[in-house]
């Protein structure tokens, strides 16, 4: 029994879980190197675009024309190449091991292949399972001819969506060279055993807060490892016929890199990190101020980054490897903008002043969201007054920057610490159509604004009001209470449990197959998620969508030492 078990496991992974050997005899096109036709192929695959630079052509349904750069291999069949379903319509993997194996029938599993097998008739399949191949394995000739005329490696043909693409012989050698190398080694950070992740702390993060993210991360990556199921004697000892599902099980393991210094070293420092330990992909994280040199670590080493804690994110239409819980400061100034528009008549000239102090990293992006968003909206500059570290503002300085014949609007992104200066805008604020402050720029305290401001301030509020998210919070604390968790920042332990209840449906739906893009495609078609959240009314997710909170509420504040939050604004506002 144990010969058999053995050579059941053996069997599955020479034929799953190694690179299938023919991949490895296919020689890169004449006149290119691997990188090169690595490079060109993945520029054909994910953007539509010949190694000439003009767009590929190709036809579709049929007889009509279209510009490979209307849709893109990788819109259907994935980045990773692993395919996906949309509706009724449903793409198969195009990466190189599945290209190079037959294609089973729906349905159909591995036949036995030891004599032992086909005697024990608990682990040989009924024999209306044992069907035949749907497709043979493709070799280049084949493929070519798919891409071409649409007709797989069985002759049988493909479904009319799928383009045929009028390609030199040069051209597809370089395509079909790529997608037989396409996921095909397994990513870094990956053994038989384990899966290697890890989380960075980025710079000067007080104790509390790392303690907060820390302790709920490492609980759930501890909770995975209980094997409550027994996971690791059944990826030794399951049924054949489950093999993929069983032996796909990896212990987790989380490593934690700190960063120091300035940030010009941290990407040194990251780097060496990898060096000394690969791994598969960068859980949560932490940082006080932007998080762009983690960021362009990931895009450049091509590491998954999910849903790090920062308030400074990176904007980015193209950029593909970090997913974010929200633009963060960023949406509170595109937002503060949007209501503008939608609060006020266009008709005549707006003037939108700000204010903020030069050095302080979240101010200067508030400012730089609104100002983007109010400049595509209005068509306008925006009138700033940048305070020193220790300028105090002045009544004057005020006065001069609300003096205009037209209604002004006023952003005042300052912290809680600038008291005196909201102070002047209490005497002074009613001058103005509209005054905004930012709950973040505050850390929700806003013991800073007096009354007297607070009948003409707007704030912008990208979370969960309060009101709303006692049956969210209180599973969270209850998980936290069951499990020890001292309670800490709730608003870090929230999105860390988030996290981890996101892992397990982002591990699971991997499967064995441990490429990092494919794990990146299971978080994009993710449902939408208003359960397991409790610091956001919703999180949406969406292939290539990279930041999951697209909303944002606009608040008044009741009077008094310790305001309500009144909404003004339903959350989702563009």
């Amino acid at each position: 029994m144990h010969r058999l078990k053995l050579t059941s496991c053996l069997i599955f992974f020479l034929f799953i879980c190694l690179p299938h050997p023919l991949v490895q005899a296919v020689e890169p096109p004449d006149g290119y190197t691997h990188d090169e036709a690595m490079r060109l192929g993945e520029q054909m695959y994910r953007n539509g675009i010949l190694p000439s630079g003009n767009p590929m052509q190709a036809l579709v349904m049929g007889d009509i024309p279209f510009d490979g750069r209307m849709f893109t291999c990788d819109d259907c069949h994935q980045r990773s190449g692993l395919g996906t379903e949309e509706g009724s319509v449903i793409t198969w993997p195009t990466n190189g091991k599945m290209l190079l194996l037959p294609r089973k029938r729906t349905g159909a599993f591995r036949q036995p292949t030891s004599d032992a097998e086909k005697q024990n008739a608990r682990r040989t399949l009924p024999p209306y399972f044992q069907v035949e191949d749907e497709r043979p394995p493709y070799d280049e000739r084949s493929l070519a001819n798919a891409l071409r005329v649409g007709k797989d490696s069985g002759g049988r043909s493909l479904d009319p969506i799928m383009p045929k693409y009028r390609l030199s012989n040069s051209s597809m050698a370089i395509l079909t060279y790529y997608l037989m190398h396409l996921s095909v080694d397994f990513a870094p950070g990956v053994d038989d055993e384990v899966l290697h992740f890890a989380t960075v702390i980025a710079g000067d993060v007080p104790e509390e807060k790392k303690t907060a993210m820390l302790s709920v991360l490492q609980t759930h990556i501890d909770n995975h490892n209980s094997q409550g199921r027994h996971e690791s004697r059944r990826a030794a000892s399951g049924p054949f016929f489950k093999s993929e599902a069983h032996q796909a099980y990896r212990k987790l393991k989380l490593h934690v890199w700190e960063l120091t210094g300035t940030e010009e070293t941290w990407h040194e420092q990251l780097e060496g990190y990898y060096r000394d330990q690969p791994v598969f992909a960068l859980l949560g994280g932490i940082s006080e101020g932007p998080w762009q040199k983690i960021h362009g670590f990931s895009e450049k080493n091509r590491i998954p980054c999910i849903l790090p804690i920062t308030d400074q994110p990176v904007l980015s239409d193209t950029d593909w490897y970090t997913l974010y819980f929200s633009k963060g400061v960023s949406l509170e100034g595109e937002t503060a903008a949007k209501y503008v528009r939608a609060g006020l008549s266009m008709k005549g000239t707006i003037m939108a002043r700000q204010i903020y102090r030069r050095g302080n990293t979240k101010a200067a992006a508030l400012a730089e969201g609104f100002s983007t968003a109010w400049k595509s909206i209005a068509g306008q500059e925006v009138q700033q007054l940048v305070l020193g570290e220790d300028d105090e503002l002045s009544d004057q300085a005020l006065n001069d920057l609300l003096d205009s014949p037209e209604p002004v609007v006023l952003l005042a992104w300052l912290d809680s610490t600038d008291k005196e200066a909201f102070k002047i805008l209490g005497r002074h604020g009613g001058r103005a159509a509209m005054v905004f402050a930012s709950s973040t720029m505050l850390n929700n305290d806003f013991s800073a604004i007096p009354d007297a401001l607070k009948e003409n301030l707007l704030v912008t509020y990208p979370h969960s009001l309060p009101s709303e998210d006692q049956k969210s919070r209180f599973a969270v604390e209850q998980w936290l209470r069951a499990r020890k968790i001292p309670a800490g920042d709730f608003d870090i332990q929230a999105k860390m449990y988030f996290l981890g209840w996101m892992l397990s449906g982002g591990i699971k739906s991997m499967r064995s197959e441990f490429y990092r893009d494919y794990f990146l495609e299971g978080f994009d078609m993710m449902i939408d998620q208003d359960y397991a959240i409790a610091v956001y009314p919703r999180l949406t997710f969406g292939p290539g969508q990279r930041y999951s909170s697209k909303g944002c509420y606009i608040v008044r504040l009741s009077s008094g030492s310790n305001p309500e939050l009144i909404p003004v604004s339903d959350w989702v506002i563009y």
